[in-house]
């Protein structure tokens, strides 16, 4: 089952996208929230199905003329992974981890997937990091082993997780969150796919600037899986349904020091194979306030 939200921004329709018609989910939930995903993604998989099958879901109408939201409404948290490819570790200075690096993003920075990104005053240094995004179902909390993860998994999304190094680290005062948390710093989507569709741990990832690949990589080389996160976590906070998890991004970032940072009018394309059409961003100043 894939999810979507469509519409503009604050006024997003829930949607079942069912080989390639839209359903209105507004029968059966007011968006794709932590209520809706809390029995998990197959009990709302089968709801959905359930309803389709009882001709209770319309059809949205002009689906695709609608701007395409984020596939989950504004999460409680958005947990980050950081150096979760050895490569990338590699290309950031820094020996692989011996745990997950964990750090947050605040969950206003959760954007549509081909909404514009804002580059804040003054910044030089903007980088792109395409993530497999995990969305949390059932509350997690001190799972008993990684096997234990995958009932609480609601699925799975496109995530860029949009950094300035120089807020990051020189600004940081030793955490990483100043350069995580801007504006429009976290394009997710455009849909979220349900766990039982997605071998997680074999999914390409890959990421285009104007054009010219960058970054091009599979989850098999993730130093930490996504049941191992997902359990490690849950001994460290109470994860709650709708919560986004950002698993980390390979190598290919400009951080290597081999391509230029992001500046005004660049494009991004951010994507996974099988978790939807890939993301696109124009990058554009701020506005300076008051």
């Amino acid at each position: 089952m894939r999810f979507m939200r469509l519409g503009p921004v604050g006024e997003e329709i829930p949607v079942a996208s069912v080989d390639g018609l839209y359903y209105d989910l507004r029968p059966l939930t007011e968006d794709i929230n932590g209520d809706f995903l809390s029995e998990g993604s197959a009990v709302a998989a089968g709801r959905v199905d359930n309803a389709l099958g009882q001709g209770e879901l319309p059809l949205l109408e002009n689906a695709d003329r609608l701007r395409v939201g984020a596939p989950i409404a504004r999460p409680t948290a958005v947990i980050c992974i950081g150096q979760n490819y050895a490569a990338h570790a590699a290309e950031s200075g820094s020996p692989p981890p011996e745990v997950p690096i964990i750090f947050f993003k605040h969950p206003n920075t959760v954007v549509g997937p081909y909404d514009e990104v804002v580059i804040p005053p003054g910044a030089e240094t903007v980088d792109w990091e395409v993530e497999l995004g995990i969305v949390i179902g059932k509350r997690a909390r001190y799972l008993s082993s990684p096997d234990a993860a995958a009932e609480h998994i609601a699925g799975y999304v496109i995530s860029n997780d949009v950094s300035e190094r120089n807020y990051q680290l020189k600004q940081s005062g030793g955490q990483w969150s100043k350069g995580k948390c801007a504006e429009t710093f976290n394009p997710v989507g455009p849909e979220l796919v349900t766990a039982e569709e997605v071998e997680a741990n074999n999914l390409r990832l890959f990421s285009r600037i104007n054009g010219e690949s960058r970054q091009d990589s599979n989850t098999s080389d993730m130093i930490f899986s996504v049941p191992e996160v997902v359990h490690h976590l849950s001994h460290y906070m109470v994860l709650e349904p709708g919560d986004l998890i950002n698993t980390g991004t390979p190598q290919g970032v400009a951080i290597s020091g081999k391509y230029d940072y992001l500046k005004p009018d660049d494009v991004m394309e951010i994507g996974i194979d099988g978790l939807g059409q890939p993301q696109r961003q124009e990058l554009d100043e701020a506005v300076v306030h008051g």
